[in-house]
């Protein structure tokens, strides 16, 4: 579905019980609202996006089987990636995954 100039994730309901990619970069989506429903979801490539706000992870958060999350390119990334702190802030909002952009996501077991 990419480059098809997308705004939202309205209407996914049907899959909502089957999908488990979705791969949805340079679009134009701003809001993550209506992703929570995708259950079974375990790869989200939404890179180039226009996500700005770490609010929208609250609702990324709700695919409980995502493990997999490309989202450079979007002005959050960028913003967080030249302050040094992306993957530990999306870390901290998405515990469950294992790779973010394309990296696999390395945990300390020494952590407090």
């Amino acid at each position: 579905l990419g480059r098809n100039n997308i705004k939202s994730f309205s209407g996914l309901e049907p899959v909502g019980d089957s999908l488990k990619e979705l791969w949805i970069s340079y679009n134009l989506i701003e809001k993550t609202k209506g992703i929570g429903v995708l259950k079974k979801l375990i790869i989200l490539y939404m890179g180039n996006n226009m996500v700005k706000d770490f609010g929208e992870f609250a609702k990324i958060n709700e695919c409980p089987k995502l493990e997999d999350l490309v989202f450079v390119g979007n002005p959050l990334e960028v913003k967080h990636s030249e302050e040094g702190n992306w993957r530990d802030e999306v870390v901290k909002r998405l515990p469950r995954l294992k790779k973010l952009d394309g990296l696999p996501i390395v945990k300390d077991e020494d952590d407090d």
